[in-house]
């Protein structure tokens, strides 16, 4: 049992569309420097909890913590103000611009002349680089020349530089080869040894058993359960997502 504050918590979030519950009565949480998998057919609900916490959305019922204390989440700006980042699979790039320029989007930093300063802009894109992703080496390249895995570092780089501590992120390693999921996988562990908290969307059960601490599945709006990953098997987060059924182990230790 984990005696810290949660980074977030999510109590008993609930969302209606058209009169159908797309979330219905979930209660989640997330502690630093821990990654928790949302699992779950599409439909299940997942992937609209999350966009209450990122301010896409807003509950028609619930509350939201952040580090113990009420948090007010209205709009994405909203979300920003409580260090919460998302990080979607298009991930807002813009392929025109190199790393830097798209690290400091609608944040550029300016010189006493009130120019754009794009030396120091860079100089700060390569220390975090160095930080998260040392391998990183394509600095004046647009983004569009990158690989999916560089662009992923990009995006996370963003967050992280803007002081993220929950990051969102959706099918992170959706469209990826091996390779490339083997870095940002790389990356999701340095941001956890940072205290980062993720939220990781994902379809991808061994994605998630190989990447994260505990495991929360949804099923049409509702939360099945949340596991710690050592706790259960592949075949028993399956049952969870498609038959909506616990393991059967906790159902005896309740």
């Amino acid at each position: 049992m984990n005696t810290q504050t949660p980074l977030v918590e999510m109590r008993n979030i609930e969302l209606a569309f058209g009169g159908i519950k797309a979330v219905d009565d979930v209660t989640i949480d997330l502690f630093p420097g821990e990654v928790v998998g949302l699992l779950g057919h599409n439909g299940a609900g997942k992937s609209t909890l999350i966009k209450v916490l990122s301010g896409a959305y807003k509950a028609d019922a619930g509350e939201i913590y952040v580090e113990g204390k009420r948090a007010i989440i209205n709009n994405p700006r909203d979300a920003r103000k409580y260090n919460i980042e998302t990080i979607y699979q298009t991930l807002a790039l813009a392929d025109n611009l190199d790393a830097a320029s798209n690290l400091f989007l609608g944040r550029e930093l300016v010189n006493k002349f009130g120019l754009v300063d794009d030396d120091a802009m860079e100089a700060e894109t390569r220390k975090i680089m160095a930080r998260l992703n040392p391998n990183f080496e394509k600095f004046s390249s647009p983004v569009s020349a990158l690989s999916g895995g560089q662009r992923q570092s990009v995006a996370i780089t963003r967050a992280v530089y803007f002081n993220a501590r929950i990051l969102i992120m959706d099918e992170p390693t959706a469209a990826l080869g091996p390779q490339e999921t083997e870095m940002v996988n790389e990356l999701i562990h340095q941001l956890k040894a940072e205290g980062i908290g993720i939220f990781l969307i994902s379809h991808d059960i061994h994605d998630v058993m190989g990447l994260c601490d505990r495991v929360s599945v949804m099923k049409n709006g509702k939360l099945v359960g949340t596991e710690n990953v050592e706790d259960v098997t592949d075949d028993e987060i399956l049952a969870m997502i498609i038959l909506g059924k616990q393991p059967q182990k906790n159902a005896a230790n309740t």
